[in-house]
């Protein structure tokens, strides 16, 4: 049996809302975005997709469109692993500060090339500065040299990758469905990987909120197809 893979991009936040840049700062979901999460998981109902295993970040946006998915679903059984390897790139100084006020100060080319460059990191956070992940609890039990100070793409790969390699795509493998809620940067990074898109290309790649990408994969994953369940 062919293995699928659903990737669901969190549910519009509260800071997606206020157009600030967020990143591992632990924003919950709009309104709007708790309706987007519930309307996903109809969709996966009605289509008649079954999760083996679901995975997601260490941030509510995400971890409650999860459930809000599983629920509406009828899956809200399933083993669920939660992990920082899934978190949304860390905007490093940028985290907080509104984009067009950014945009405004430091140029739209500027900004653009933080928010969709493959390779060139942001303004970094200091380990000791306040919002610095190195003191929140969800990280406690990391190396503080591992904790980020700011992140792009590429960086985000590379720490999403161990993670796909070791509890991903053994159960795909395996012949089992598996749902990843995550967030915009974590997802394009996985859809990279599994797309085979150029660093170049991905520049252009959008993940929409709240809205299933589903992908098919073969014996020894390789994507078949892509399909997106729209809004």
């Amino acid at each position: 049996m062919m293995a699928k893979l659903v990737l669901i991009r969190h549910g519009q936040s509260e800071w997606n809302l206020a157009n600030k840049f967020t990143g591992w700062v632990d924003v919950d979901l709009s309104e709007k975005g708790v309706e987007e999460a519930k309307a996903a998981g109809q969709k996966i109902k009605e289509s008649g997709m079954k999760f083996d295993y679901a995975y997601t970040s260490v941030l509510k946006r995400a971890i409650k469109t999860l459930h809000y998915v599983l629920e509406e679903s009828d899956q809200l059984w399933i083993p669920e692993t939660k992990t920082w390897r899934l978190n949304e790139r860390h905007y490093g100084a940028l985290q907080g500060l509104n984009k067009k006020e950014t945009a405004e100060k430091y140029g739209d080319d500027q900004v653009h090339i933080w928010r969709r460059s493959y390779d060139v990191l942001p303004p970094l956070l200091d380990a000791d500065a306040e919002g610095s992940a190195v003191k929140d609890p969800r990280y406690a039990n990391l190396d503080p040299n591992i904790v980020p100070g700011g992140e792009n793409l590429k960086v985000t790969l590379e720490r999403v990758m161990p993670f796909w390699e070791d509890q991903i795509a053994p159960k795909l493998l395996d012949g089992k469905n598996v749902i990843i809620a995550a967030h915009g940067n974590s997802l394009r990074a996985l859809s990279k990987y599994i797309e085979r898109i150029s660093d170049d290309d991905i520049m252009n790649l959008e993940m929409a909120t709240g809205e299933p990408v589903v992908y098919d994969f073969d014996e020894k994953l390789n994507m078949i197809s892509k399909t997106k369940m729209g809004k």
